[in-house]
């Protein structure tokens, strides 16, 4: 069972995740999508990260809120590389990111309905059946809203119960959706339901002004978002969860510095031993 702090593989990263010497996190987190039918040189990467680690996976192509049918020759692929490389927990965006088979390179939010709820819990269920598993979908990070029917708490909650899935709960993104749209993200981490998480996120962020931050995965995480993943550790059972960094990298020792208060945090609310 996976537990403690990852860190996302990404290629940037991964000499230094699979030095012996460096600090390791407790799992390492990919895209499939990057990864899948790779030999060669990355290929081999891939093997020796997956002897030294778990694996989680996050994927960026499924679509689950498109109008699309869903693509069963990827699923197939999918399915393949969870049982390849022994994948514990799949997770996925409750976005879309297609339509009319094109692929948009954004993940679009969807609009708070009943009809959008019966949508794409019938996909996931799909998903779920043709997988053999239970798939976990993310709260993303949104900056415009469609005429909501309900707040966005309830409609997560109302997928999840009716898809019968897991969350993955990203904090950083609970804070900047918050901050941009005027709520209290104590009052909308409680209305879900924490005990489908099955794994949470932590990110940086930019502000771009008094009004607006971006979810950037390129900065470093604010003390805010910190105390946001406490509280909501009390509120729950211990999960695993993983630094997300993309891009504008630090020196690795402030990585291990912000996986490292991660840790304490974990620790004092569910005393979980890192795992070197």
């Amino acid at each position: 069972m996976i537990n403690g702090v990852g860190l996302g593989f990404r290629r940037d990263l991964y000499k230094i995740l699979l030095d012996s010497s460096s600090y390791r996190p407790s799992f390492i987190e990919l895209a499939p999508e990057n990864w899948m039918g790779l030999g060669g040189q990355w290929g081999k990467i891939l093997k020796e990260a997956a002897e030294l680690y778990p694996i989680t996976c996050h994927g960026l192509s499924l679509s689950l809120g498109s109008p699309d049918p869903l693509d069963w020759d990827f699923l197939k692929q999918i399915k393949q590389f969870l049982k390849e490389y022994s994948i514990e927990i799949y997770s996925e965006h409750l976005s879309f990111n297609s339509c009319d088979n094109a692929h948009l390179y954004e993940l679009f939010p969807l609009p708070f309905c009943d009809e959008a709820i019966k949508h794409v819990a019938e996909r996931i269920r799909q998903v779920q059946d043709f997988l053999e598993r239970k798939i976990a979908i993310e709260n993303i990070s949104y900056y415009t809203v469609i005429e909501p029917q309900m707040d966005e708490a309830s409609f997560i909650r109302s997928i999840a119960e009716e898809a019968d899935c897991q969350l993955l709960l990203d904090v950083n993104n609970v804070y900047v959706n918050a901050f941009n749209h005027q709520y209290n993200p104590y009052d909308f981490i409680e209305a879900l339901p924490l005990e489908r998480v099955a794994i949470m996120h932590m990110a940086g962020h930019k502000q771009k002004s008094e009004h607006l931050i971006i979810d950037t995965h390129g900065e470093a995480i604010i003390d805010p978002v910190f105390e946001l993943l406490d509280w909501t550790c009390q509120r729950m059972s211990p999960t695993p969860v993983l630094l997300e960094r993309d891009f504008n990298y630090p020196e690795y020792s402030e990585l291990v510095t912000e996986m490292q208060t991660i840790e304490k945090i974990l620790d004092r609310n569910w005393t979980l031993a890192h795992a070197s």
